[in-house]
Parts: C-alpha cells; structure tokens; sequence
C-alpha cells in the first residue's frame, strides 16, 4: 500500500482527487448592454416589469406593441426619453397654503 504523505510528513491528496473545487466553464459572462437598453431601462416610458418590457408612451406603443418591443430600434435617439428620477423632498414651508 502507498502512503499518502509526501517526504514533509504532511498527508498529500490522491493522484485522483481533485485538489481544488471545479470551476464553471467560461461562458463570456452576461452579454454586455447596448446604449439603447441602457436608456429604455431607466426611462420614464419603460412599463413596469410585472407588465412586461414595452415602451407605453401613446406614440410609440401602436407602433412598437407589447410584444417584441426592441430598444435599439426605438431608444438610441427617442425624443420622448426622460429620466426617471426621485423627487427631491420638499421642505414643509415650500408647500404651505
């Protein structure tokens, strides 16, 4: 029978077992957004996700649908585009009557 130390005195693992945990194969990662999804997700249009991905301005939607609705046809030079954005809190005496 082999010992399984090597010439240290510090038992070495098997020739057949594995020494690290195995790693996933590289798949390129996620593929990288276009300019134009990036500008659909965060624009004031986008549906909300539970409704599905489409733009619901009243110009765009009979055009594009809701069903298949592609950014980068649409959102690279949308002139419809703003900003979804957090309104700023108001202090109380701005808003007094």
């Amino acid at each position: 029978m082999m010992d399984n130390t090597n010439p240290f005195g510090t038992p070495s693992a098997p020739a057949d077992v594995p020494t690290s945990e195995p790693t996933a194969p590289a798949t390129g990662g996620a593929p990288a957004l276009s300019p134009a999804v990036g500008k659909f997700q965060s624009c004031r249009w986008r549906a909300t996700p539970e409704d599905g991905e489409f733009c619901t301005h009243r110009d765009v939607l009979p055009f594009a649908g809701k069903e298949g609705f592609k950014a980068d046809s649409w959102c690279p030079e949308c002139s419809f585009y703003k900003l979804r954005r957090t309104p700023k809190k108001r202090e109380r005496n701005e808003y007094t009557y």
